[in-house]
């Protein structure tokens, strides 16, 4: 996608949510047709639950229809959502208290001889890339789904996060460390994946 049809884009988005401000069905459904199966990959990633992250997509549409007269097209609406989406899932993990702590800055880096066997397939990869997001602190898990996975910039990813910009690496970075050790390391019972 070319900047000026990035730009386009992001104004469509931006005139949908008006029109929804001031009533419009049409434009509502036209953005959860949109934007509801990569906010449902993100709350299911951050959730580790269908049911609520399904849960979580709902009140975020409807928080869409209520609050759209107070958007103002500073943020991308993808980024608007997707904090709102962000914020409803944090709440679900801490009232059942499954947040977990983030691990301490100084953690020691895989060795590079630890590597992904390359010739695993394609649903094992998968399988084992969600085992091992699951694994991660909340906000390593949404800050690594929110910029490879759903391709936000690391301002936008930041800005739905609530953190800075030094923040995000700073979450980033520990992530992808604890990735490629939760992908390196033999898992229990990963043998029997198909």
């Amino acid at each position: 996608m070319s900047h000026s049809q990035l730009i386009e884009s992001r104004d469509e988005d931006s005139a949908l949510v008006l029109r929804v401000g001031e009533g419009d069905v049409g434009a509502y459904r036209e953005l959860v047709a949109r934007y509801a199966p990569q906010l449902l990959r993100f709350a299911t990633r951050v959730l580790r639950d269908p049911t609520e992250a399904e849960d979580v997509v709902q009140e975020t549409c409807l928080r869409l229809w209520q609050r759209a007269r107070d958007y103002t097209p500073q943020a991308r609406v993808t980024t608007w959502l997707h904090r709102i989406a962000h914020n409803l899932a944090v709440d679900r993990l801490r009232a059942r208290g499954r947040l977990k702590p983030l691990p301490d800055e100084d953690e020691d880096a895989m060795p590079e001889s630890a590597r992904q066997p390359s010739l695993i397939d394609e649903k094992r990869r998968v399988l084992a890339l969600d085992a091992a997001l699951a694994e991660l602190p909340e906000r390593q898990a949404a800050a690594l789904t929110l910029v490879h996975l759903h391709g936000l910039s690391g301002k936008e990813a930041s800005e739905v996060l609530g953190i800075g910009a030094e923040a995000l690496e700073s979450l980033l970075a520990r992530a992808r460390r604890a990735l490629k050790a939760g992908l390196t390391e033999p898992r229990e019972g990963a043998k029997g994946v198909s």
